[in-house]
């Protein structure tokens, strides 16, 4: 198994960060298998562009809330972590209160 649990739209309320926020939080490495991810389905043009991050951010965007961790985007950069047989993927972790507010960056 490659993830803890594949979910299917956001359970957490929104947090209205842009990719400018995002860029403000410092990558972590993150487990696969503790991530649930947001999506059902991937594009497999996605998986296999080699330049897949060229207009994005490089790295995966998890949202961790009620003790949970979230696969928000990059679903296609953490399959492409255990095809390489790696177990971690480099994420930027927002951390949300129960009532959906921001947490600052605590790392």
């Amino acid at each position: 198994m490659i993830f803890k649990r594949v979910g299917d739209g956001c359970p957490y309320p929104d947090h209205g960060f842009t990719m400018r926020d995002w860029a403000g939080i410092s990558p972590q490495q993150v487990h696969l298998s503790e991530l649930t991810t947001t999506r059902l389905n991937l594009q497999l043009d996605a998986l296999l562009d080699e330049d897949s991050t060229f207009y994005g951010d490089l790295f995966a965007h998890v949202v961790a809330w009620k003790g949970e961790l979230y696969l928000e985007t990059g679903l296609h950069r953490a399959l492409r972590s255990a095809l390489q047989q790696r177990q971690t993927v480099h994420a930027r972790v927002l951390e949300l209160a129960e009532d959906g507010t921001p947490l600052p960056d605590r790392r």
